[in-house]
């Protein structure tokens, strides 16, 4: 099959477009705030390619395995985020788009004067590629044996003898 000199143009004008914008790398890459709600502590993990497109179609309150962040055995809680131009993920926009709703307070607005409402852009609550940051919790540890049943038993074995 032979390509006419318009198809050829065509295609060397998109590959061109597609090497200049950068969408052929969709790469994505995450930096995730893991909190600790009994320690009050935060760590900052960075992931990149596969591990985080494991991530992309996720939505804010859904749980994930700890693996995907070097946590075996933890259970994480997408809390929100932020994407490329620090726009925040709000839970009740759906979709993973930018959209400018009129807020009354909440996540992308805190009000100066009571009742005021104000239109803000804000960003849907789906997981893109377009995504920088994510805020997790820890909401399950795995189990650890508990020390002083195994301190006991081992006292009551050697008093029996």
């Amino acid at each position: 099959m032979k390509l006419s000199t318009f198809h050829k143009s065509l295609i060397k004008r998109c590959l061109t477009f597609i090497i200049l914008t950068g969408e052929l790398s969709l790469m994505a890459k995450f930096k995730i705030i893991i909190s600790d709600p009994e320690t009050r502590t935060s760590k900052v993990v960075e992931i990149e390619e596969s591990r985080a497109a494991s991530l992309i179609g996720r939505k804010i309150g859904d749980t994930i395995e700890g693996s995907i962040v070097d946590l075996p055995g933890h259970k994480l809680q997408i809390m929100g985020g932020s994407d490329k131009d620090g726009f925040p993920m709000r839970r009740n926009v759906h979709g993973g788009v930018r959209r400018q709703v009129i807020l009354s307070g909440g996540v992308g607005f805190n009000p100066k004067k009571e009742g005021e409402r104000r239109r803000k852009t804000v960003r849907g609550n789906v997981i893109t590629d377009e995504i920088m940051q994510l805020n997790m919790k820890i909401t399950e540890k795995p189990a650890q044996p508990k020390e002083g049943k195994k301190v006991k038993g081992k006292a009551q074995t050697s008093g029996s003898e």
